[in-house]
């Protein structure tokens, strides 16, 4: 996706995540009036086109993410970057709960000055205002190129509701993000 792209005159804006198991971050977006499509898939990496078993891997240096394209009319980056920070641990540099590894941690990537500038913001926002002591290690870099993951993996919450729902809770980001954002 590009940053911005046009639909019948309106301009709509793509912002990209990495929150650990994509799995786990489509669901936080999709609920929201505004945002369009939640895409799961590998960035930041140096393997073309690679598999879910290759990022597994650890050799390919790409982090599991979302693609997430929104209507900034609707929804503001500003407002997506909260459902991102509130999806994740952002203070844990190994990858997040129970996925461990550099496919695994997060990163916000970013696809204009404008987006880098409001993701700095965020970011020293939390870190200030909490609810985390610790450091939030949560990198800002740059977009690269983004790679769709397999279709199974695709909206994997609604295809696979049971298998989903435990392994959110069984992983310990359900009651994290309870403790922490008072969300389950």
């Amino acid at each position: 996706m590009e940053e911005t792209t046009d639909h019948k005159e309106k301009k709509y804006e793509t912002a990209t995540f990495a929150g650990g198991c994509f799995w786990c971050m489509v669901k936080p977006f999709h609920k929201y009036e505004g945002v369009l499509e939640v895409v799961s898939g590998y960035t930041g990496g140096h393997v073309p086109n690679p598999t879910y078993e290759q990022v597994c891997s650890e050799t390919t240096g790409h982090y599991e993410a979302v693609q997430v394209l929104f209507d900034p009319a609707v929804i503001s980056y500003p407002q997506v970057l909260e459902i991102f920070w509130q999806s994740i641990d952002p203070t844990d540099a190994g990858g997040q709960f129970g996925d461990r590894g550099s496919s695994y941690k997060t990163a916000i990537f970013y696809h204009s000055e404008q987006q880098k500038e409001q993701a700095q913001a965020s970011k020293e926002k939390i870190q200030k205002e909490g609810p985390f002591e610790t450091p939030i290690v949560t990198p800002i870099l740059p977009a690269v190129t983004f790679y769709p993951a397999e279709d199974y993996h695709q909206d994997y919450y609604k295809k696979n509701p049971g298998h989903y729902g435990r392994y959110f809770v069984g992983s310990g980001r359900a009651g994290f993000l309870e403790r922490n954002w008072g969300q389950s």
